[in-house]
């Protein structure tokens, strides 16, 4: 196999459309794309377009949008 055709397979199976996103939310495909404006879906905006990468939207979709260990940003007091 050609490898800049392996290497064009194996990019766009490492990213996730917006398309799909909604498919699988049962959203339109503009919700999808205020929740990426918003920050709320991880991604990287490269010009007019989103890269979402499957791993991180997978991460986001497992832990319902919520990070896996919270960060408090220091306003909790620890205990003594």
């Amino acid at each position: 196999m050609d490898s800049a055709l392996l290497t064009a397979m194996t990019s766009s199976m490492a990213r996730i459309t917006v398309d799909e996103i909604a498919r699988r939310l049962s959203l339109g495909r503009l919700a999808i794309y205020e929740l990426l404006q918003r920050g709320e879906i991880p991604a990287i905006r490269l010009g007019r377009r989103w890269i979402i990468t499957r791993y991180a939207y997978d991460r986001w979709e497992h832990t319902c949008g919520q990070n896996a260990v919270p960060f408090d940003h220091g306003r909790t007091q620890a205990q003594v």
